[in-house]
């Protein structure tokens, strides 16, 4: 069977959409392989392309305090994955040939770490990982029963950073309710 790191190894070379092209590295993923919670995001961003792991920028920042204020966890207690794991050009949307490219390695993050939990940060990974068109203001606020454990999405951090105190309020409601979901599993 493979591991994590098995799978990390064959994506640092996967070429299977343009995306290969302009990178600096893959951004495969970062934290606890047997984690009960995981972050998915969108895709890497500039400094994530240079650091080699997901979040490292402003969003990441946002996303570590709400995660130590609202779960009392830090990044090594969980683990946070992309939809896909190269820097789109001038950080613009991934297109959805790039999206099908880079799912099997999700796929198989999700199957190795099997999360209680998976939190889904903005419209890209909630509408993949739910199969669903709707947008994640309507998503949010409830959870959704997802593989051995349930799903949560929220806001991705880039946009509660632009959308003020009103939007990080709402974060910190979805990741409680993450937290509470974790809880009740080791029960």
């Amino acid at each position: 069977m493979q591991t994590l790191a098995d799978v990390s190894r064959e994506a640092a070379s996967c070429t299977k959409c343009p995306l290969a092209s302009g990178r600096t590295q893959v951004v495969f993923g970062v934290g606890n392989p047997d984690a009960d919670l995981m972050f998915v995001g969108e895709g890497p961003g500039r400094d994530e392309d240079l650091a080699g792991e997901p979040f490292v920028g402003r969003s990441g920042k946002l996303l570590d305090k709400l995660m130590l204020q609202e779960i009392g966890i830090d990044r090594t207690s969980c683990y946070i994955a992309n939809v896909v794991k190269c820097r789109p050009p001038h950080n613009r949307d991934p297109l959805p040939l790039e999206i099908e490219a880079c799912r099997p390695w999700l796929e198989s993050q999700l199957e190795l770490i099997r999360p209680v939990v998976v939190v889904t940060l903005g419209n890209f990974a909630t509408r993949l990982l739910l199969d669903t068109t709707e947008g994640i203001s309507t998503l949010r606020g409830r959870s959704y029963p997802y593989r051995q454990g349930h799903l949560v999405p929220t806001y991705h951090p880039a946009f509660a950073l632009r959308g003020g105190a009103e939007i990080v309020a709402e974060m910190r409601a979805d990741l409680v309710r993450a937290k509470s979901l974790i809880g009740a599993a080791s029960r």
